[in-house]
């Protein structure tokens, strides 16, 4: 499989796993579940100091835009976007180390 292609897949079944098992028929993550896929999901140290467990609450008023209390597919992936974005500022940036310039909208 190539890469993206394991990005993608990854990204949906990871929701898909911590996602709550009620008998819904949309998939949603309540904080707790978020907490938890922030917590065992994100290794990489400049990533993990961006979303500590302290700032889980915040994280969820900007992440779940129609403001029910849960965060569904697309604001996952919006969540999953923010974060690649503060990734890819890490690895351009002229501290970064690689890449240099700035960040391309």
């Amino acid at each position: 499989m190539a890469r993206l292609e394991q990005v993608i897949t990854n990204i949906v079944d990871i929701f898909l796993e911590y996602a709550d098992d009620d008998d819904k028929k949309v998939k949603q993550l309540n904080k707790d579940e978020l907490k938890r896929v922030l917590e065992k999901e994100i290794q990489h140290p400049e990533l993990r100091d961006k979303i500590s467990a302290n700032d889980i609450e915040e994280a969820m008023e900007i992440i779940d835009k129609n403001h029910d209390g849960e965060v569904n597919f697309k604001e996952f992936c919006r969540c999953v976007c923010v974060l690649a974005k503060t990734y890819y500022q890490k690895r351009t940036s002229k501290g970064g180390k690689k890449g240099k310039g700035k960040e391309e909208d």
